[in-house]
């Protein structure tokens, strides 16, 4: 038997005394479970590391029941989707400096999972690039310069 990911996160955080809804969306490759809570604060934790947290925990639990699980993304009180709007309006900011200025500018370091969000809003740009380093830092900063 298939693992039902909302009950699991139903579960996990009802024995954690949280009282939630959770709405489920997305595709079945790719599920995405809307956490609505009056403590969302407190699930989110400080920069989003305790949302992190759980979205880990739980992959890890699917993934140990059935090696096929798809990868499910969490949110809570739309966090993530707010938290993605505010990155790209900074980067859509420097991206415009660049076309105005000609010059580089270079990005607060960020995940991966933000730097896919900005390398795939720059892909088809005609004017400005992302370009990432070759280092093994674990955040990673992208500079957006002109495309040559």
């Amino acid at each position: 038997m298939e693992p039902n990911p909302k009950e699991i996160l139903d579960d996990i955080l009802g024995l954690l005394g949280f009282v939630v809804t959770i709405e489920e969306s997305g595709t079945a490759d790719a599920p995405v479970l809307q956490v609505h809570t009056p403590e969302a604060a407190r699930l989110v934790g400080p920069d989003g590391q305790t949302l992190e947290d759980l979205q880990f925990l739980l992959n890890r639990l699917l993934l140990a029941r059935s090696p096929d699980a798809p990868r499910v993304t969490i949110d809570i009180e739309h966090h993530r989707a707010m938290k993605e709007d505010h990155l790209m309006q900074h980067v859509r900011a420097a991206a415009d400096q660049v076309r105005q200025t000609g010059r580089p500018v270079q990005l607060e370091p960020m995940n991966s999972y933000d730097r896919r969000l900005v390398h795939q809003a720059f892909k088809d740009d005609p004017e400005v690039m992302s370009v990432s380093p070759n280092d093994d830092s674990r955040l990673k900063r992208i500079t957006l310069q002109r495309r040559g």
